[in-house]
């Protein structure tokens, strides 16, 4: 792999809901995504059961393992989610753990950005720093700079189309998933020539 070769992303969502913001984002990225950039979603973590050793010693349920094989090929991750409650879905946190069962596990040295956006003025940053703290953990070189916030987003969002509508968000978006490849072609032991 060279410095022009080109890069496959995949995107975690952390919200359910049909007519989420978050949503909205994680769907704009492939459209924004510099040249050389592919982005795909993964599937739907809704599918995840609540994470119990006892579920796992049964066998790893399908999704998980799916999901964890395309992560685990993927030349980085981009986590979409929003804050509930001042921390992380349930529903992602419960992945995660799923996730981290995973052996070899998928996250461990994968770069990962995080997006968070909110209503609120703050965009989603506590949830954002606990799950650094989780991805700290399982060992993945989150991207530091710059960290994608985004706040009032319902003003950022198209209500009929739910499309990420604001174009200085999408610049500053496309501008994160350039320094994300960035540090995947550093990371990336194909980078080596």
């Amino acid at each position: 792999m060279t410095t022009t070769s080109p890069l496959h992303f995949v995107t975690l969502l952390g919200s359910l809901r049909k007519a989420s913001f978050n949503a909205a984002v994680a769907r704009a990225l492939p459209e924004i995504a510099p040249e050389g950039i592919a982005i795909t979603p993964l599937g739907s973590i809704g599918t995840f059961p609540h994470y119990s050793q006892d579920v796992q010693e049964e066998g790893f349920p399908a999704p998980v393992l799916t999901m964890a094989q395309q992560i685990a090929t993927a030349d980085a991750v981009v986590i979409v989610t929003p804050e509930y409650n001042y921390s992380v879905p349930g529903v992602l946190k419960n992945a995660i753990d799923w996730l981290s069962r995973v052996s070899p596990q998928p996250l461990a040295g994968k770069p990962v950005a995080l997006v968070t956006a909110s209503p609120g003025m703050i965009g989603g940053a506590r949830a954002q720093y606990h799950l650094r703290q989780s991805l700290v953990f399982l060992d993945a070189y989150v991207l530091n700079r710059p960290e994608a916030m985004i706040g009032q987003v319902t003003g950022k969002v198209d209500a009929q189309t739910l499309e990420l509508s604001d174009v200085a968000t999408r610049e500053f978006l496309a501008r994160q998933l350039d320094a994300l490849a960035a540090l995947a072609r550093t990371l990336s032991p194909r980078a080596i020539t």
